[in-house]
């Protein structure tokens, strides 16, 4: 099916999605998902094995599977291009390749300009916490990177239909690896969340900073001697992924059949701008938002942040009205 942004086609894959256990404890672990749902209005059904085998045949779980209908997968890049679009129309202009450099009450410096300002949204990612700190917020916290990959399978074909993900470790942010089936119909697994040692740190030595490398693995340091959130494992069964035989065979216990050679090609590796507690050491899994009458600073933007930002892009709005509010 395909859905459309004025006069834009986009492609949208409605393809449901299933939670699906692999043992009596993974079970009870559906059944806390379910109670999260209901809490919050999301459309979730139980589906025994012969109700999920009509979803995804291939599909496999231990007694039963949580089913969400209303899952849909589309390409952000398209989204995100209609939306400038659309954007631009509407008078507001885009800067890329732009950095900050200072600020002032009235002003904003960048690498390409300096231009007067009435109030400051800091949406930086990687930077955000930087930024942040540059105006007196973020004192608690900085970005820890976590790389994610994926791995494409090699043609498109129906032996995944509807994605499928795996029971989350509730204790850290990370939802483990899954099937993705993409608004075109590529299946992929993933992603992974590997501790990365600098903010960019997307291929080999590149964007390296000496500085951040410090800092991260300062950090790291930290997490891994006082074993937080049980860290230790957390980071060894993340470097094990590394190895394409064990990262695909993550996945295989989720589906009853499946060519293990066939994940042949890696995604772009991207970095997930994960926000630690500098104090407690937790990492943290919500949406922390900081500011004032002057400026606002979004530190870090959860899973599913794509999913729910415009949700969330409101949810800003009102923040910041509630900070000029006379």
């Amino acid at each position: 099916m395909r859905a459309y942004c004025k006069e834009n086609a986009l492609q949208l894959n409605e393809c449901g999605k299933l939670v699906v256990a692999t043992s009596e404890e993974e079970v009870e672990g559906l059944e806390e998902l379910k109670r999260r749902g209901d809490a919050n209005g999301v459309r979730l059904e139980w589906v025994d094995e012969e109700e999920m085998a009509k979803i995804d045949p291939n599909a496999r779980t231990h007694q039963k599977a949580l089913f969400s209908p209303m899952t849909a997968t589309v390409d952000p890049i398209e989204i995100c291009q209609c939306m400038k679009k659309e954007l631009i129309e509407k008078g507001v202009s885009f800067q890329f390749k732009t950095r900050y450099k200072s600020h002032d009450p009235d002003h904003l410096t960048t690498n390409r300009s300096k231009m007067q300002v009435d109030y400051i949204i800091n949406c930086a990612g990687l930077q955000a916490d930087r930024i942040a700190r540059r105006f007196g917020f973020s004192k608690d916290y900085v970005i820890m990177p976590f790389k994610g990959l994926y791995l494409k399978y090699g043609e498109v074909t129906q032996d995944v239909r509807t994605n499928i993900y795996p029971v989350p470790n509730l204790e850290n942010p990370f939802l483990g690896v899954h099937y993705t089936v993409t608004a075109d119909g590529t299946i992929k697994i993933g992603p992974t969340a590997t501790p990365a040692f600098w903010r960019e740190n997307y291929r080999g030595l590149s964007r390296f900073r000496p500085g951040e490398f410090l800092q991260v693995s300062y950090y790291m340091l930290r997490l891994f001697l006082s074993n937080s959130f049980g860290f230790r494992r957390l980071a060894f069964s993340e470097m094990k992924k590394y190895n394409r035989r064990h990262f695909v065979n993550l996945a295989s216990g989720m589906v009853k059949e499946i060519d293990r050679k066939g994940f042949k090609k890696r995604s772009k590796p991207g970095i997930r701008a994960q926000l630690l507690h500098k104090k407690t050491l937790e990492l943290v899994q919500d949406f922390v938002i900081q500011g004032d009458d002057r400026s606002l600073h979004v530190l870090n933007a959860v899973s599913p942040a794509f999913t729910c930002s415009i949700a969330f892009a409101s949810h800003v709005v009102d923040e910041i009205e509630s900070y000029r509010r006379p």
